[in-house]
């Protein structure tokens, strides 16, 4: 019995040790990266490194980053994983901060370069890429979990998404959220002008193609009602149906999701309502893209697993991204139709204590 006692006394000693060990260098740790694929995705993985980190400049982009260096040694059970998934026409590095930010909070973070909506090619950008982004997620994990030096690390049993706009779309399908492409065009049949940044987004430089889409949701609004249209606009996308499964995440391992602005009008009701896993929204009130009424009100209105994490009166739609330089900012704006340009009165400062709040969410729910 007294060697039993002494025996759990060291035990608990050296954990004890172990844990101030780990607090410590946590403490000193700095954002490593390091890129790999699957089959033709790009993928880059952000961990925790004792290596010191150096300015990294991608195009317009510098980031702070230890590239290719070792990982701190890997705690007890590993190291819990989140998935980022960009905006239409994103990558890795515009949501570099917020990366870095989840990686100093113990976290290894996987960012996939979404295929056929990224900055280097958004040729199936919207409905088309809706429907592939939660593969991408889930191969993501897969790859993770297969690569030699990162299977070690990762505990991929419970893992997290985080999405920004069409990001934050995709965050609601691994949830379980369904959408289909009847409910984008009743609604921009019906509210056009008021969500001209999402119904016409893109087609800022593009007046051509921003007339004829204005026409077909003109027609739609007149003739297209849930009995004629055709099966092809009714196909539920996305999450689970009941009829497949009484779960509706498409991958089970995906327990908790953060979104920022989220794309959100295009979920039927009754998807949201099933969603039974913890969701925190960061809205942004001064969002002229997506705007709140219509995409996270319709979000946090039906799924009661969801819940409003920080609101942002004056942040506008693109001031999540960071860094943003002002040469991509400008670019881009000139392609929405509305609410492009970042506010300059939205500090860094808030912008990073609602990074922080993520962060928080994810330490609590995973």
């Amino acid at each position: 019995m007294n060697n039993t006692v002494t025996g759990l006394a060291r035990l608990a000693r050296m954990t004890c040790i172990a844990c101030l060990v780990l607090t410590a260098t946590l403490g000193h740790a700095q954002v490593g990266l390091r890129k790999m694929v699957s089959g033709d995705m790009p993928i880059t993985v952000m961990y925790l490194t004792a290596a010191p980190v150096q300015p990294i400049t991608h195009g317009p982009f510098t980031i702070q980053a230890a590239k290719d260096e070792a990982p701190l040694p890997t705690p007890p059970g590993g190291r819990r994983l989140i998935v980022l998934s960009h905006g239409t026409a994103g990558s890795a590095d515009n949501d570099h901060d917020l990366a870095a930010t989840l990686v100093r909070a113990g976290f290894v973070v996987a960012q996939p370069l979404h295929r056929g909506d990224n900055w280097q090619d958004f040729s199936r950008a919207g409905p088309e890429s809706w429907k592939t982004r939660p593969q991408n997620v889930s191969e993501t994990i897969d790859a993770v979990a297969r690569d030699p030096a990162l299977a070690a690390l990762v505990d991929t049993r419970r893992v997290g998404v985080h999405g920004m706009s069409a990001g934050g779309g995709t965050g609601i399908m691994m949830a379980g959220g369904q959408w289909r492409m009847l409910e984008l065009v009743q609604h921009c049949a019906l509210n056009l002008q008021e969500d001209i940044g999402f119904c016409l987004n893109g087609l800022g430089n593009h007046p051509f193609k921003e007339v004829l889409r204005k026409g077909q949701f003109f027609l739609s609004g007149l003739f297209l009602t849930e009995a004629n249209a055709p099966s092809s606009m009714k196909t539920l996308q996305g999450g689970q149906s009941p009829s497949q499964s009484q779960d509706p995440r498409p991958d089970p391992r995906i327990t908790a999701v953060s979104v920022v602005v989220p794309l959100g009008v295009i979920f039927t009701p009754e998807s949201l309502a099933r969603i039974a896993i913890p969701i925190a929204l960061t809205t942004a009130g001064n969002d002229g893209v997506l705007l709140p009424r219509f995409h996270s009100d319709k979000i946090l209105k039906y799924c009661s697993s969801c819940t409003r994490l920080s609101d942002h009166p004056i942040a506008g739609h693109f001031d999540w991204l960071s860094p943003w330089p002002a040469p991509v900012a400008t670019t881009v704006a000139a392609t929405q139709t509305r609410g492009g340009l970042p506010n300059p009165n939205f500090s860094a400062k808030e912008r990073q204590k609602a990074f922080d709040q993520i962060a928080v969410f994810f330490k609590q729910k995973l």
